[in-house]
C-alpha cells in the first residue's frame, strides 16, 4: 500500500540527521514496547508480514508524529484486537473482564535467547527456475495495491538491470493477508538514479533494491 512508510523521494520532510553514538533505547518504555512486540508475535497468530503491514497501516498523521516504538505498539494493539486478544476498550482501559483468544505458544523467559538466536527465516524452496537472469533487463511494475507490497513507490514501472538471484523466499504481498506464503525468487535489481529521481539525479549514482518475481517483467 502506498502508506507515510513509503517515503522515497518524498519532499517536505527535511534532511536526515542522524544521531551520535544514538543508544539501542532511548528509555525503558521502548525495551518493554520490543519485548512485548516479540512475545506476542511468539503466539503464532499472525506473521512477520502481517505485523509490518500493521505498522504500514497506522494513519499517516499518527505514524509520522510517533516515534519508531510508539509505531510498533500502535500497531501491536491492532493486531491484539484483531485476533481477539483484547477489546479495543480493554486495550486502554487496562483490564480485561472476559478472557479473549488463547495463545497457541507462549515464550517463557528461558526460552527467549534460543528463539532469537535461531531469528525467522523466510527463505523457501519453489519448484520453478528463476526466471530472470543476471543482466536481463526488465521493468518493476506500476501498481498502487490496497494491501502490503515491499515494491517501493518510487521503484514501480522503472527499468533495470538483474545483478543477482538472491535465492527464494516467502511472498509477503500474500503472506500479510492469510493468503500463504507462495513463495517466489527474489532478485537484486540496479537502476540508474536518472530512472529513478529524473534529470536531477546524481551523475553515477546507482539505486538497488531486492524485487519478487512477480514485480518484474522482461524489457
Amino acid at each position: 500500500m502506498n502508506g507515510p512508510h513509503d517515503l522515497g523521494g518524498q519532499m517536505g520532510f527535511g534532511t536526515v540527521a542522524p544521531e551520535p553514538n544514538e543508544p539501542y533505547f532511548h528509555g525503558d518504555w521502548e525495551k518493554r514496547a520490543l519485548g512485548l512486540t516479540l512475545s506476542c508475535g511468539a503466539m503464532g497468530h499472525w506473521n512477520l508480514d502481517e505485523s509490518r503491514h500493521a505498522r504500514e497501516s497506522i494513519p499517516p498523521a499518527d505514524y509520522l508524529s510517533a516515534s519508531y516504538y510508539e509505531i510498533w505498539i500502535r500497531a501491536l494493539d491492532a493486531l491484539l484486537e484483531r485476533h481477539g486478544f483484547a477489546t479495543h476498550a480493554e486495550l486502554f482501559d487496562g483490564a480485561a473482564p472476559t478472557p479473549g483468544t488463547r495463545p497457541k505458544r507462549v515464550l517463557t523467559a528461558e526460552n527467549v535467547a534460543g528463539v532469537l538466536a535461531r531469528g525467522g527465516p523466510c527463505d523457501r524452496p519453489v519448484d520453478a527456475d528463476p526466471r530472470f537472469a543476471p543482466g536481463a533487463r526488465v521493468r518493476t511494475r506500476n501498481f498502487h495495491p490496497a494491501g502490503h507490497t515491499r515494491l517501493p513507490r518510487y521503484a514501480r514501472g522503472k527499468i533495470g538491470t538483474v545483478e543477482t538471484v538472491q535465492g527464494s523466499f516467502v511472498f509477503p504481498d500474500d503472506n500479510a493477508h492469510g493468503k500463504g506464503e507462495n513463495p517466489q525468487w527474489v532478485y537484486t535489481v540496479v537502476f540508474d538514479a536518472a530512472e529513478i529521481w529524473g534529470e536531477s539525479a546524481a551523475p553515477g549514482l546507482t539505486i538497488s533494491i531486492d524485487a519478487w518475481e512477480s514485480y518484474l517483467e522482461l524489457v
